[in-house]
């Protein structure tokens, strides 16, 4: 259903550092460089879904209130080292990982990035 996302950035050298290692931990890899954006997406696909990028209008970066990027992750662990990767690299605690209530299996943990752009990680395996 999606397409892609993106994200706005006031340091994008910052964002890159941020979101090179928290997007590891999913398996998903930086594939655009440049100088007012970052591409990232599955090796396997040529496409880049999550977008970071400086704002067009040349305005500060600002973040949505109640919006919120969701990214699948294929295990517990991945979710794990996702929330370790964010808060080692500049980013803020919103819900350390575990269990929610949404279902039996969804296993989830909340960051900001250092914009404040809200950010999850979700395994819903067992």
């Amino acid at each position: 259903m999606l397409l892609y996302i993106t994200l706005g950035s006031t340091d994008l050298a910052r964002s890159q550092i941020f979101y090179d290692a928290v997007l590891a931990s999913l398996s998903l890899v930086r594939r655009v460089t440049e100088h007012d954006e970052l591409g990232y997406g599955e090796e396997a696909d040529t496409r880049c879904r999550l977008w970071v990028l400086t704002p067009v209008n040349g305005e500060s970066a600002s973040f949505g209130n109640g919006a919120m990027t969701a990214l699948e992750a294929q295990s517990r662990d991945a979710v794990d080292a996702f929330h370790a990767a964010a808060l080692a690299n500049g980013g803020t605690d919103e819900g350390a990982p575990g269990l929610r209530p949404y279902h039996a299996s969804f296993y989830a943990c909340y960051v900001r990035d250092p914009d404040g752009n809200k950010l999850s990680a979700v395994c819903e395996k067992p």
